[in-house]
């Protein structure tokens, strides 16, 4: 089915048409926005009449003439110094959502991208022998909901986990179990996932404070990441059980976090290990890298320290060790040359924002990231606690990620319990992982990815305000309304008159293909999350409102029934898109 034009398209089109023919010269954009006043204001005019040196008021008046309406716009009117408030019909806003309704992929009318590519997209980056901590959600939320808004709108996606399980930490990790091998094997036959992941976390603490304390042991821990470097079975043996054991510890986490991560698409620093005496010789050999005290660096005029002195980026060290980022530039030569992206996104921590500025500059003067290919870090702000400072515990250890995820599960099954009608205890636990993840979610996905937010598991959890469990339960409420009216099912009524309420909510139901548009483009969730939230809260208004099963006639509650049936569709997908379940009963 071809893409359902949306009112605000159609609206634009006809005022540009009204436009040209006023003034054939002139770029006709109308810049059309959505108003209080009417349904849609035009602004462009003012700009047309100072170019044309022609007093606005007046031009409006001519380009109103030409304004066809009947169909599509009842009125149009000039306001204040030459604006165009217009109005449209009631038979459009309910024609336009029928044919949403009817789209046979059930994609609501949402148009695929006209020249989709490929993304790589990097996200979710935890590390092996590593616990999560709350530092690693935004990455796998805001990633995750991106993924599925690139390929929906029909985007090639190749999902990147780039988990840290290379260099110096490993060395010195297999050395510590290799001379204290009771550790780990104490309770090996019984521990499984998040615990075995716990004692990983405890043993690498061990053995980073015996390598900072004990020069020996970290001279046999380097010897050992040469032995791993070069492939020395043992050491590769052990490195592998603790790669294969944190995988079972991830795996179980993005499962909470009702993500799904695959295999296949975990491709961490080890990955690029052959790459990168390659990626030095080229750099070296372009002239982009120089040696500079025995290390591979690459100098940029722009980019200097406190001292005022060039701060290089460091391929490779004084000693021949890689730092990240040989390894980031390897990835790049693998996701350009093998993968054929024409697009890079990193999900990465803000803080990081001068490594990826060094390292995409870098492979530009390499000619890796040519015209055709663009490198974006899709960067995130911090998790606050209440108090406005990062996200700790009371004894100040950052927040382990599981313990986070089941108090929030705890919390909104409580809330579930509370509202709850008929509903099993096991539905009620379902209900309960469902409401609070979405919270969790939502709470990342609604703010800015750039802007810091505060962890506030009371508000987020609430039913009220904006909040996953807000947009959950007036799709609950919808549902509900539809399984009361047994036989009777939804349907379009065109040629009815709407109610200023189901006009507003109408309006803004079919704005959903260009705010998905939007979302997508711009890699940008909040703005999915809030036209969600919005569409939920003119839902609210409409209810409250306008009776549904009491509606004056059959034709009105068929078409009020059609109302929240779109709305409910609509909510269902934004949130689908989002990453967040939309249960059916709360």
């Amino acid at each position: 089915m071809a893409s359902v034009t949306s009112l605000t398209a159609s609206v634009h089109q006809r005022l540009a048409t009204a436009l040209t023919a006023t003034l054939p010269q002139a770029a006709a954009d109308p810049l059309l926005r959505r108003s209080d006043r009417a349904d849609y204001q035009a602004n462009g005019i003012l700009a047309l009449a100072k170019k044309a040196k022609a007093n606005p008021r007046e031009l409006a008046a001519q380009v109103v003439e030409k304004v066809v309406t009947g169909d599509l716009i009842e009125d149009v009117e000039v306001s204040g110094p030459g604006f165009l408030n217009i109005t449209v019909t009631d038979r459009a806003i309910t024609a336009n959502l029928a044919a949403r309704a009817a789209d046979p992929e059930g994609r609501l009318g949402v148009p695929y991208a006209e020249d989709p590519g490929t993304t790589v997209i990097d996200y979710a980056q935890p590390n092996v022998a590593k616990e999560m901590h709350v530092g690693h959600l935004r990455s796998a939320v805001i990633g995750d909901s991106v993924v599925k808004l690139l390929e929906f709108t029909g985007e090639s996606v190749v999902r990147r986990h780039h988990i840290g399980d290379w260099g110096t930490q490993f060395g010195m990790l297999i050395q510590y179990l290799d001379e204290h091998p009771h550790e780990l094997d104490h309770k090996a036959a019984e521990v499984t996932g998040e615990e075995a992941m716990s004692n990983l976390d405890r043993l690498y603490k061990t053995a980073r404070r015996l390598f900072d304390s004990d020069e020996e042991f970290k001279t046999r821990a380097r010897r050992r990441v040469v032995d791993l470097q070069a492939g020395d079975p043992h050491t590769l043996a052990m490195w592998q059980k603790f790669v294969d054991e944190s995988k079972i510890y991830f795996f179980s986490v993005f499962e909470k976090l009702d993500m799904e991560i695959r295999d296949p698409d975990i491709v961490g620093e080890s990955g690029y290990n052959e790459m990168l005496q390659e990626t030095c010789r080229l750099l070296e050999e372009s002239g982009v890298a120089v040696r500079s005290e025995g290390a591979l660096c690459v100098f940029f005029d722009d980019i200097r320290g406190p001292d005022g002195n060039p701060v290089p980026l460091i391929v490779q060290k004084s000693d021949g060790g890689f730092g990240y980022a040989a390894t980031d530039l390897s990835a790049i030569r693998d996701r350009v040359f093998h993968l054929k992206a024409d697009t890079l996104l990193y999900v990465v921590d803000a803080r990081q924002a001068l490594h990826f500025k060094m390292v995409f500059e870098t492979a530009r003067r390499a000619g890796w990231l040519g015209d055709g290919v663009k490198a974006i870090q899709l960067a995130f702000g911090t998790v606050l606690g209440k108090d406005g400072k990062p996200f700790k515990t009371r004894e100040g250890e950052t927040v382990r990620l599981v313990d986070l995820l089941d108090e929030a599960i705890e919390r909104a099954s409580a809330v579930v319990r509370e509202k709850a009608q008929d509903l099993s205890e096991q539905e009620i636990a379902e209900r309960g992982a469902q409401v609070g993840i979405g919270a969790v979610k939502y709470a990342d996905l609604s703010t800015s990815a750039s802007r810091d937010y505060k962890f506030d598991l009371d508000q987020m959890v609430s039913l009220h305000g904006d909040t996953s469990v807000y947009l959950q339960y007036a799709y609950a409420r919808i549902q509900s309304i539809l399984r009361k009216a047994g036989d009777v099912r939804p349907a379009a009524h065109p040629e009815l008159a709407l109610a200023d309420a189901e006009r507003a909510l109408g309006l803004h139901a079919d704005q959903f293909a260009e705010t998905v548009a939007e979302t997508a483009a711009e890699y940008a969730p909040h703005k999915l999350a809030a036209y969600l939230y919005q569409l939920a809260s003119l839902y609210t208004s409409f209810y409250d409102k306008c009776p549904v099963l009491k509606a004056e006639t059959p034709e009105q509650v068929e078409n009020r029934l059609f109302l929240c049936d779109i709305t409910a569709r609509t909510l269902h997908q934004g949130m689908a898109l989002l990453g967040i379940r939309t249960p059916e009963r709360l």
